[in-house]
C-alpha cells in the first residue's frame, strides 16, 4: 500500500491544498493510505471532518509529525519548495520518497542540492511536458485559467467606469475597452471573461497563430509587428522575444494603451523573466483612471512599476501587482490542483502495476522525465 502525506503548506499567502476529500476518496480507491495534517484544508474550504469522512487519517503535526513523514511514501503539496526548505519533518523521510508539487525548479541550484543530499526523488510539476497525455495533469493551465478569470473581475472593480455598454435614461454608456496581452491560457480565460461582463476585448501576443482561437472568444486580434524572426512557441510555451521584436511591439502597442481601459498582462517565458512590454513613456499615454493588472509581477513584471501583491499609481493609472491570485479562489483552486495532482499519481500507480507496494517510476515516460528534478531509488529497488 502506497503511503500519501500531505502536510500544512507553510508559504505565507498560501491558501491551497495538494489533497481535497473528493481525490482522497480518488486515490484511496487506488489502494493509497491518505494522511492529512489537521487544517490542511481548513484555508480553502475543506475541513478536518470532511477529510476523514473520505477516509483520510487526520495527524497532529505537533505530536506525531515525524513518525508519520518517516512512513510516507509520497509527499503532495501546493508549494513543495516551502515545504522541503521550512519543514524539519522532511528530513525523516526514507530515501527515495516522492515529493510532488511546485518547487520553483528553474535555476534553484540550493534546492536541487538539498533533495540529493536528503536523497529524495521530487517531480516539479512546473517541468510537466504540455502533451495530450498529461493535460489532467497540468497545474500550470489549471491555475493560470483562474488568474486570468480574477485579473479582469479586478481590474472591473478598480475601474472608475462600467465594462458592460449600458442604455439609460441619461444616455448611453460605452463598453470598456479591454487590452489583454498574451493569449495563454490566463490570457484567453481573461478575454472571455471580460466579454462576459461586456467589454470589447483586444489582444496582442507574438504568435500570429494565436489569432484564430483569439477571434474564436470574442476577442479582436492585434496582429503581431511584421519581422523577418517571429517568436513562437516550444511545448506549448511562448518562445523568448528577441529585443528588437520587443520595441516594435511596444511601439505598437503605445496608441492601444491610450485607447484601453484596462490592461492584463499575461505574458511569461519559462525560466526567463517576464518580458517588458509596456514602459513608463507608454503608460504616460494612458487616461487617467485606467487599470493595468500585471500577472507576470513575480517574474519582473511586464509593465514597469508594477509591484507584487500590490497596488501602485502611475501617472493616474493603477497598477496592481497581481502574483497570488489563485490562492484568492481557493475552494475551486485547490479542487483543480488536486485533480491535477492525482492524475500524476495514478499515472505513476498504473506505471508500479496492479497492486503496488512502492512507486516504479518509467524513467523513459516523457511525463515522467519530464517533470523529474532529482532522483534516488527507494531501498529495495522502488522507485
Amino acid at each position: 500500500m502506497i503511503r500519501v502525506l500531505v502536510p500544512r503548506e507553510c508559504r505565507p499567502g498560501e491558501t491551497r491544498v495538494a489533497a481535497t476529500p473528493e481525490t482522497v476518496r480518488r486515490l484511496s480507491a487506488r489502494g493509497c493510505l491518505l494522511h492529512v495534517e489537521q487544517g490542511a484544508g481548513a484555508a480553502s474550504g475543506f475541513d478536518d471532518a470532511a477529510y476523514g469522512e473520505a477516509g483520510a487519517q487526520l495527524i497532529d503535526p505537533a505530536t506525531v509529525a515525524a513518525e508519520h513523514w518517516s512512513k510516507a511514501d509520497v509527499v503532495l503539496a501546493v508549494q513543495a519548495g516551502s515545504i522541503a526548505q521550512q519543514r524539519r519533518e522532511l528530513e525523516a523521510l526514507r530515501p527515495g520518497s516522492l515529493l510532488l508539487g511546485l518547487l520553483e525548479p528553474h535555476g534553484n541550484d540550493s534546492l536541487k542540492q538539498q533533495l540529493e543530499q536528503q536523497r529524495l526523488t521530487a517531480m516539479a510539476l512546473e517541468l510537466l511536458p504540455r502533451i495530450s497525455r498529461a493535460q489532467t495533469m497540468d497545474v500550470l493551465s489549471s491555475q493560470a485559467n483562474i488568474a486570468g478569470y480574477k485579473a479582469v473581475l479586478l481590474a472591473s472593480a478598480a475601474l472608475d467606469r462600467y465594462v458592460p455598454m449600458l442604455m439609460t435614461a441619461a444616455g448611453t454608456i460605452q463598453p470598456a475597452r479591454a487590452l489583454i496581452l498574451g493569449a495563454g491560457v490566463a490570457g484567453l480565460q481573461a478575454l472571455a471573461t471580460a466579454r462576459r461582463l461586456g467589454a470589447v476585448a483586444y489582444v496582442s501576443d507574438v504568435r500570429a497563430a494565436a489569432k484564430e482561437q483569439v477571434e474564436s472568444l470574442g476577442g479582436r486580434f492585434i496582429d503581431p509587428p511584421e519581422l523577418e524572426q517571429k517568436p513562437g512557441e516550444t511545448g506549448g510555451y511562448a518562445q523568448q522575444a528577441t529585443e528588437d521584436f520587443l520595441a516594435a511591439q511596444r511601439r505598437q502597442l503605445t496608441e492601444q494603451l491610450a485607447l484601453a481601459d484596462m490592461v492584463i498582462c499575461t505574458a511569461q517565458v519559462p525560466g526567463r523573466p517576464a518580458p517588458r512590454l509596456i514602459d513608463d513613456a507608454m503608460l504616460q499615454h494612458m487616461r487617467p483612471g485606467s487599470v493595468v493588472v500585471d500577472l507576470a509581477v513575480a517574474q519582473g513584471g511586464n509593465c514597469e512599476g508594477s509591484q507584487p501583491g500590490t497596488t501602485v499609481l502611475r501617472h493616474g493609472v493603477q497598477l496592481i501587482g497581481a502574483d497570488q491570485l489563485p490562492c484568492s479562489v481557493a475552494n475551486h483552486a485547490s479542487a483543480l490542483y488536486a485533480r491535477n495532482v492525482a492524475a500524476l499519481l495514478e499515472h505513476l500507480l498504473e506505471a508500479s502495476g496492479s497492486e503496488p507496494t512502492a512507486l516504479q517510476l518509467d524513467l523513459e515516460d516523457p511525463i515522467v522525465s519530464g517533470c523529474l528534478f532529482t532522483h534516488h531509488a527507494m531501498a529495495g529497488g522502488a522507485a
